[in-house]
Order: C-alpha cells, then structure tokens, then sequence
C-alpha cells in the first residue's frame, strides 16, 4: 500500500513537472514569435521608408519645398554673386533632411551641420589665428592622418570599407554594422529622390526662361 502512495506520488510529480513544461514552451514559443515579429517589422519600416522615397507623391512635397526655399535664399542674397551654387546645395540637403523629418542619423546630422554652418557665417568677424597656432594646428593634422593610415592598415577589408562608408554617410562615423547598412540604405534612395527633383526643376526652370525673353518680345511689338 505504501508503495503504491509513493508510486501516486511519483506520478503525480511527475504529471506537475510535464504540465509545467508544458506551460513553458508556449510562453517559449510566443517569445520566439514575437522576436521574428519584432525583427520583421524592424526590416518593413525600412522597407516602407526607403519606398517612400521612390513615391511621385514625395518626390512633388519634395519639390515644391525645395523651390520655396530656394526662393527665400535668392532674395535674401540678392547681392551676393559668388557661392550661389553652395547655398544650392545647402539648401537641398536642407530641405532633404527636414523630408526625412529627423528619424534617421543622417537627417539629424545634415539638420545640425547646416544650424553650425549658419551660426559660423554670423560670426565671421572672429579674428584669424595666429600663424604659429596654424602651424602648430597642420602638424598635428598630419599625426593624426599618418596614425589613422597605420590603423587603417592593420584593419581587415570589410572593417575599412565600412569605415569608408561611414565617413560618406553624415552622421555614421560610429554606426554599428547593421545601423550603417539600414542608414546608407535610406541615404541613397533619398538622393535619387533629389537628383529627379532636381533635374525635374532645373527642366522647368529653363523652359520658363526660354519663354521668358520670347513674352518679352511679343508684348514689346504689342506696345509698339
């Protein structure tokens, strides 16, 4: 009788440990869905942002931002007969990166480069260094490059590629492997997006200065 409490006994541990691992791989299993859940909706917003580069829709917001502000720059530079075609390019990656509306590193970088670039030409006043301060300042660049070119020597082919590639995206310097990927990514879809935008503008705007002189004329015989 003994024997057979101790066997009931068994059983019934038995029965709790199996019901508890049972109730263990659900909860393993649902963790396990929810982290390829997790890992596939990571890869569709990226899927979604770099497409929605791609889209007419964004490419016309992008435009017609674009040639607002520039614009703006035009008359308030009225004077100014060199650097336009930098405050150009400013102004693209500008607009570029208020498009891309901070979610990426990149667009934060561009965003904070170009607040730094206006706050230096407000205060263009500041004196020039010395010349042995910039003396001083060249040697220490060229150190620095020759220690950055020992380093990059001793790195393997992938890991100087990529540091490549960091330098080349804003922002990524210190971007992980796959951050640097997912970046450089959205980076090249949104420039494509720009040159169309761009060559879409620049066709526009030669069209109407063609027709422009043409007007002129007409409206001169008009008169006459």
């Amino acid at each position: 009788m003994e024997s057979f409490i101790v066997s009931n006994d068994h059983v019934e541990s038995n029965c709790g440990t199996s019901s508890s691992s049972s109730s263990m791989e659900p909860k393993r299993k649902r963790r396990r869905i929810e982290s390829q859940e997790d890992a596939d909706g990571g890869g569709g917003n990226q899927n979604a942002t770099v497409k929605r580069w791609r889209t007419e829709k964004e490419q016309q917001i992008y435009s017609s931002k674009l040639l607002q502000a520039l614009r703006h720059v035009r008359s308030r530079n009225q004077s100014q007969t060199t650097g336009r075609g930098r405050d150009v390019r400013e102004t693209a990656d500008r607009v570029l990166a208020v498009s891309a509306k901070g979610a990426t590193r990149w667009s934060r970088a561009m965003l904070s480069s170009s607040l730094s670039l206006r706050l230096k030409r407000r205060h263009r006043k500041v004196k020039v260094a010395a010349v042995i301060g910039c003396n001083r300042l060249k040697k220490e660049l060229k150190t620095t490059e020759m220690l950055n070119k020992k380093k990059n020597k001793k790195l393997p082919v992938v890991d100087m590629k990529l540091r490549v590639l960091g330098r080349l995206i804003p922002g990524c310097r210190k971007a992980s492997c796959l951050n640097l990927l997912e970046e450089a990514t959205d980076y090249i879809a949104a420039l494509e997006m720009q040159v169309r935008a761009m060559a879409a503008l620049a066709e526009i705007l030669a069209a109407a200065a063609q027709s422009s002189p043409a007007d002129d004329r007409l409206g001169a015989n008009v008169a006459s």
